[in-house]
This record gives C-alpha cells, structure tokens and sequence, in this order.
C-alpha cells in the first residue's frame, strides 16, 4: 500500500508542479523581466561588458530559464509528491478525516500553510535587484527556521486539539490558539528583513511577491485535489463488490 502511495504522490507531484510552473510562467514571469531590467540598469557593466547576465547574453538565457521554470517546478513536485505520500501513510487511521480524499485535501491545506503561508508572511519571496548577497545564507537560515516552526506549530495545535474534551468549537479554538502562539512568537523575535533598494517600485515588489505566492497556492491545490481524487478512486475499486460467476 505504501509503494502505490509513493508512486501516487511522485507522479500528482510532478503533474501538480507542471501545472504551478504554468501559472508561474503566465502570472509570474513578467515580474521577473521587469525586476531584471532594473537591475540591469541600475549597476555598472563590468569590464567585459557584461551586467549579472540574467539576459540573452547571459550563460544561460532567459528564454532557456523560462523553459528550465517548468523543470524546477516539476522536480519540486515530484520531491514533494514523494514526501507528502511518505507522511500521508503515516496519517491514515490516525488522525484527521476518515476519508483518503478528506485526509488528502485536509493535509495539503495543512502543508500550504505550514511550508509556505506562515514564512511567507514574515520572509516573503523577493525578485532579482532584491536582497544583499552578502547576507543571501543568513536569509536562508532564517526562512527554514520559520518553516520548521510553522510545522512544530501544526504538530502542536494537532496534539492540543485531540487533547482537548468538548464539542468541535473548543477543539478549533484550542488547536487555534496552540498554532498561534509559537507563530507569533517567532515572527515578534526573529529579525526583521529589509534589503528592498531605495527606488525599486513598490507595486512590482506586491506582484511578484504575490504570484509566488499564488503559484505555492496552486501547487498545493492542485495536488490536493488529484491526490485525494486518486486516493477515493482506488478506495470505491478495492470496496467494489466482486461479481459472482454464473
């Protein structure tokens, strides 16, 4: 059951992740064009004539990046695919809906949350001409750590909620208020971050931070929706009564 669980997940994934990699072409690329472009013509050409190179002179164009986007979301995909199926078999029976598909749905709307929402409203992406590289590792550091706490926040507001007796509301409310407060702890005691250049415009920043953030959305929809589909799917045929012979 788990083998066809990895290899359900490993293929939605990949699946999903062409599709988050066609929203991020259509919605997404534009404004890292734009961003670029400032970039470019904010810092002097070095001697050999050559900017950063995110352009058509570049080691690898910008139209080979552009085509090398639906690689890097497919392989996302497909990595993330394999975890959540790992971690959906662990979860059947245990916690959560009863259902595979309303575990599947319930889970990944949990993933989104934990991986993606709770870093991005305290580490939200940032385009080219964005961020000093100098502190690109510390960067780094301080967003796995707020994907490790957003994860330890669900883990506790799990824990707290089947702990909790009463009726529904005083589940929700607890597991609430557990996921909350390491939430806002850290966002209050982690440093604040911000590298955006005077000048860079404000409505380009929102865009794109706001379509990388829709293509997580979509991502994670998208598979959610196919994994718990597939996983009702394979249900209703083990379920499905034999035909006798005549």
């Amino acid at each position: 059951m788990v083998r066809a669980l990895l290899v359900r997940g490993l293929l939605l994934g990949l699946l999903a992740g062409l599709v988050a990699g066609g929203f991020a072409f259509a919605f997404g690329e534009r404004y890292v064009d734009g961003a670029i472009a400032i970039e470019q013509a904010a810092e002097p050409a070095h001697a050999d004539g050559g900017g950063h190179e995110h352009g058509d002179e570049a080691v690898v164009s910008r139209p080979v990046q552009k085509a090398g986007l639906f690689l890097a979301t497919g392989l996302y995909g497909l990595a993330v695919g394999g975890v959540f199926a790992l971690v959906f078999a662990g979860l059947r029976g245990r916690v959560g809906p009863r259902a595979d598909g309303g575990l599947a749905l319930a889970a990944a709307g949990t993933a989104f949350v934990a991986i993606v929402l709770v870093p991005f409203l305290k580490y939200p992406a940032n385009p080219p001409a964005v961020g000093d590289p100098e502190t690109i590792n510390s960067r780094t550091l301080l967003h796995v750590i707020m994907v490790v706490v957003g994860l330890v926040s669900v883990a506790v507001a799990v824990g707290t909620s089947r702990r909790v007796t009463g009726g529904p509301w005083a589940r929700w409310l607890s597991g609430g208020a557990a996921f909350l407060v390491p939430v806002v702890a850290a966002w209050l005691l982690l440093p604040r971050i911000d590298e955006v250049p005077s000048g860079f415009p404000a409505t380009l920043l929102w865009e794109f931070r706001l379509s990388s953030l829709g293509t997580q959305l979509v991502f994670w929809t998208a598979f959610g929706v196919l994994f718990g589909y597939a996983c009702d799917r394979a249900a209703r045929r083990v379920q499905a009564p034999v035909p006798s012979p005549r």
